[in-house]
């Protein structure tokens, strides 16, 4: 619902200062970068990556409908760029890698410089280092101010990258906690989002880690 795909069956939702059904959807999605793995079923397996990235300026999964300028496809090979892969520019996306596809999602999410970038479940299906390249990034673009606001969901803590602040914990639908990453990410509140006993720990370059702590 944050990325305007789906309305509420009951209640409310805002999103940067305005609240769905009474804003104009189409506007407001070219203000939020999204990302998520059933995204990637939806786009053309022949479409070029650079095709991929630049159709976020309208929200759209396809470049007939729109005009492209040069300067739009020039913003799209810098978010490429950004992310290192602005070599597979004129690949076709079904023929990249999954960590590949995942850098062009993300590069499709910072397009015109979104107030909001939300990644659902980013590394799902990569492979170690893969997966590893992608948290980088993501931490590479945190820690030095250039995006907006970054949600990302996740089961999986140490795939949290550095420069994240905020915490959202839920279970069954309920908030179990809602704060900064230092007052919330401790073992008794991930044993109790999870539901079991876990221990959470973190390397001395900052990266998270669960494990089940003795006894669970």
């Amino acid at each position: 619902m944050m990325a305007l795909r789906e309305h509420p069956s009951a209640g409310a939702v805002d999103v940067l200062g305005e609240r769905l059904g009474r804003m104009d959807v189409r506007a407001m999605r070219r203000r939020i970068g999204f990302a998520a793995q059933g995204l990637t079923d939806q786009l053309r397996p022949d479409l070029r990556a650079i095709d991929v990235v630049v159709t976020a300026l309208h929200a759209a999964l396809e470049p007939w409908w729109h005009q492209y300028s040069e300067d739009d496809v020039a913003m799209a090979h810098e978010q490429l760029n950004r992310l290192g892969i602005a070599h597979l520019s004129h690949q076709t996306f079904g023929t990249l890698s999954s960590g590949e596809r995942q850098r062009v999602l993300l590069a499709r999410t910072l397009m015109d410089n979104p107030a909001l970038i939300i990644l659902d479940e980013p590394f799902a299906g990569l492979d170690l280092v893969a997966r590893e390249d992608l948290i980088n990034a993501l931490g590479s673009l945190t820690r030095d101010g250039s995006i907006g606001a970054l949600v990302l969901v996740t089961h999986h803590l140490e795939e949290v990258p550095q420069g994240i602040t905020h915490l959202l914990c839920l279970r069954d639908g309920a908030t179990v906690f809602r704060g900064s990453m230092s007052s919330g990410m401790t073992s008794s509140t991930m044993s109790e989002t999870f539901g079991v006993n876990l221990s959470v720990t973190a390397t001395k370059e900052g990266r998270l880690r669960a494990t089940a702590a003795d006894g669970a």
